[in-house]
């Protein structure tokens, strides 16, 4: 059987108060669309297409990269009937369709397959995903006939006082045939509170035709949340956070304290490693076995080696070396590499460099835009002198290098190898391999002798 799923994202979403649209928000460090567009593929879909409208340019840009992806454009937000009638060109009629919101970013793929079987088993023309909650209020009511089986769905606003008692409620998830559904979307209208085509209708149209229609009642409540407002964002945000530090455990990483640990969705760990807390670890980042991270450490979209010691220290988008140790208080920026054993190590920065094997900024120094060999030692105080004003230069340190503490580096300038700068030395000219380079003022005393 052949599934595409229909994702629907055109939405504003007013309470976000936001320049961006609802599914373009994150939460554990992707946008709420991609977390539902991955729960998607997760569960073996791969046929997907969003119905974009407000912001659409945003959504597509965050599946620029994304080949599979299709998109349908719903200019007016008229509902979500009138949603998905955009997406009928794109869908095989023959298939098994997958209908769900953009804004429910605790969707798992488990809760997908659990619906795909149920509505297989039992040959409907439709199935939606219900679950029971103590709190109803905003989503629509599942009624159900005497025999339990599915009467109609009735949305808050439509609801008596009696409906809104009732604790099934629709989570805006479904399946369905479609040639069937897109059929009876020609059937609904928008004579109700809202002034909008509600799918919900659908299921009344087919029923009315003698087609069979299944409520999977769900006991994963969670996976229906939807994100409405940012005080909801966090809320998902902090469940997502610990589906993650849950998962990571459970696969032989130690946090010390989950609940001060902060780990995006994508980050991958290897085992025996320590998260210690008030550790952030966002983006694509992975790390290897055997290290510790943390306490008071931030990293994104970087490549962590194996037996990697990390303290107080920021990360941004660089590869770290197996064994290597940083901080406290290290600044490595983009596109820094440091090779096998490197020590970087309290307030250094380092910007654009590759570091050898077993070399050592110890403290207080910054290195950008260099190329340093290995075992190489570079003095406190020491600083790479790499922009002019408008052009930035290059630094090379060849192996064995030994630069004194409060050196001056002016590139562009080369160090040659096993070469030794003396302390507190400006260098603006290249040194050859196996030299001392000293360069400094005379030291003058003068005396309080003849003044008045």
């Amino acid at each position: 059987m052949h599934y595409a799923a229909v994702i629907l994202a055109a939405g504003k979403g007013v309470r976000m108060y936001s320049e961006l649209p609802k599914v373009a928000h994150r939460a554990a460090g992707k946008p709420l669309i991609s977390h539902v567009a991955g729960a998607v593929r997760e569960a073996g879909i791969d046929d997907i297409t969003l119905v974009v409208g407000h912001g659409r340019e945003v959504i597509e840009e965050i599946f620029a990269g994304d080949a599979k992806i299709k998109f349908a454009v719903q200019e007016q937000q008229l509902g979500t009937g009138h949603a998905l009638m955009q997406a009928e060109q794109e869908i095989d009629p023959a298939c098994s369709l997958l209908v769900l919101a953009g804004d429910t970013p605790l969707l798992q793929a488990s809760t997908i397959r659990q619906l795909i079987d149920f509505h297989q088993q039992g040959e409907y023309s439709a199935t939606l995903l219900s679950a029971k909650i103590s709190n109803p209020y905003g989503y629509g009511r599942v009624l159900r006939n005497i025999d339990d089986s599915f009467a109609r769905v009735v949305e808050e606003k439509d609801a008596s006082a009696s409906e809104k008692s009732i604790t099934e409620i629709n989570s805006g998830m479904y399946c369905f045939q479609a040639g069937e559904v897109f059929r009876a979307l020609t059937g609904i209208s928008s004579n109700n509170a809202q002034g909008e085509y509600y799918l919900t209708d659908v299921l009344e149209v087919l029923k009315n035709k003698q087609q069979k229609i299944g409520i999977f009642l769900s006991n994963a409540e969670e996976d229906i949340y939807g994100i409405n407002d940012r005080v909801q964002l966090a809320q998902a945000e902090t469940l997502l956070r610990q589906r993650k530090n849950i998962a990571l455990m459970k696969s032989g990483v130690t946090l010390i304290d989950p609940v001060s640990t902060f780990i995006d969705s994508a980050v991958q760990i290897g085992h025996d490693t320590i998260i210690l807390p008030f550790t952030f670890i966002e983006g694509e980042t992975v790390i290897g076995e055997h290290c510790e991270i943390g306490p008071g450490t931030r990293i994104n979209d970087s490549t962590i080696g194996d037996g990697v010691s990390i303290e107080y220290s920021r990360v941004k988008q660089a590869r770290v070396g197996d064994k290597c140790t940083i901080g406290p208080y290290s600044y490595l920026r983009p596109e820094t590499v440091l090779l096998e054993g490197v020590k970087v190590g309290d307030f250094v920065e380092v910007k654009k460099s590759t570091i050898g094997k077993n070399s050592k900024i110890p403290h207080l120094s910054y290195v950008g835009d260099a190329i340093v060999g290995n075992s190489v030692n570079i003095g406190a105080g020491t600083i790479t002198c790499n922009y002019d004003g408008k052009n930035k230069y290059p630094t090379i340190l060849e192996d064995g290098v030994f630069i004194g503490s409060n050196t001056n580096l002016v590139a562009p300038v080369t160090i040659g190898s096993n070469s030794i700068t003396g302390a507190g030395s400006t260098i603006t000219r290249d040194v050859p391999p196996q030299s001392l380079a000293v360069e400094r003022a005379p030291q003058k005393i003068i005396t309080r002798k003849g003044r008045n």
